[in-house]
């Protein structure tokens, strides 16, 4: 059996510089979140350009959801941050919240995509009977249910981006990740600090996952007094 005396890192620095990596998480929590926000914005009107009946609205949406998710995400961070920089003066913070946010849209946009045809289209059929115009049936009677049903698919869509928010740390925005290298370099630990990161990122992933399930069971619930 091997023993701990010959593993060649310090891990009882752990403990004592954990919390020195709270400023580092909180703004990686903030660029995830304003990410999120964005790409569920941007994500469903391009759910709703792509299930539109416009063929070049359609084509534009199939478009963007073919462009960003078959290229990588540091690539379209660097374009963010390296090439829009040319045109405008744009800060690291920003450059990864939309390079994040345009990312995240594709796929948030095929998952309100999904949910929403998943919605029987007699319900449109039953609310264009009673008067109602197609936008007003969508707002009232199917997006309600397709947000529902998409929660389970947005809450890893969620934990996704917030490990790929790591991604920010390769044009200097001080999350996570930037942390744990400067913290290596500077202490020539780096196999703790990542250590630390990884701990850190296991964290913010547990919850969320605990609070993804707590609203799903919500959600059930409220289905079955509905019922």
């Amino acid at each position: 059996m091997l023993s701990l005396s010959i593993i060649p890192w310090d891990l009882t620095v752990i403990p004592s510089r954990f919390f020195l990596f709270s400023e580092a998480a909180w703004y990686t929590l903030q660029i995830t979140t304003l990410a999120v926000l964005f790409g569920l914005v941007a994500g469903l009107i391009v759910a709703l350009g792509r299930l539109s009946k416009n063929r070049i609205l359609s084509a534009l949406s199939r478009g963007y959801i073919f462009l960003v998710r078959g290229t990588p995400l540091l690539v379209q961070l660097f374009i963010v941050y390296y090439g829009l920089t040319s045109i405008v003066t744009i800060d690291p913070i920003p450059s990864a919240v939309i390079a994040l946010g345009v990312h995240n849209a594709a796929y948030i946009a095929e998952i309100f995509r999904g949910s929403i045809q998943s919605i029987h289209y007699g319900q449109m059929e039953a609310a264009r009977s009673l008067g109602m115009s197609q936008s007003k049936a969508m707002r009232r009677i199917i997006l309600p249910q397709a947000f529902k049903r998409a929660v389970p698919s947005l809450g890893n869509q969620l934990i996704i981006a917030l490990k790929d928010s790591s991604l920010a740390s390769t044009i200097a925005v001080p999350e996570l990740m930037l942390r744990g290298r400067q913290m290596g370099s500077s202490t020539f630990m780096y196999m703790e600090m990542f250590i630390i990161v990884g701990l850190w990122y296991l964290v913010m992933t547990s919850i969320l996952s605990f609070s993804i399930r707590a609203i799903e069971k919500k959600l059930q619930v409220s289905d079955r007094d509905n019922g």
